[in-house]
């Protein structure tokens, strides 16, 4: 049976505390469940390549890695990677989104103004 390193112990518990303060902040409505569900995915697979020592080498094996410690460390890396790139096509979409209510906006609110310059006293007057 192959035992934990401390170095496994440190990554599966900190994954843990990390998936319980991502389910806390959801549960304060600090973090969407959009965004929850990333992130517990990320800890689940970060704490079980921690808990389960014949996994981790496995997939050490698999990838071609030197140490175990490199392929957690690449299942985070990787998650990282993947989470900028979510988040930028999410900012991406929301600058265009934010750009046509400006210029919807901008268009309203000129129509309001050359409206109140023809008619200055109103309807009826």
């Amino acid at each position: 049976m192959d035992f934990l390193s401390r170095t496994q112990v440190v990554t599966a518990f900190g994954a843990v505390a990390l998936a319980l303060f991502v389910l806390d902040l959801v549960r304060r409505r600090k973090l969407s469940e959009e965004y929850s569900l990333l992130w517990v995915a990320c800890t689940v697979t970060i704490a079980a390549l921690g808990f389960s020592t014949p996994l981790l080498l496995w997939l050490t094996r698999l990838l071609g890695m030197v140490g175990a410690a490199s392929t957690a460390f690449a299942a985070g890396l990787a998650f990282v990677m993947a989470m900028l790139l979510f988040l930028s096509v999410k900012m991406s979409r929301l600058g265009r989104e934010n750009l046509l209510l400006a210029r919807e906006l901008a268009l309203l609110r000129h129509e309001l103004e050359s409206g109140r310059g023809r008619d200055p006293g109103g309807e009826g007057a």
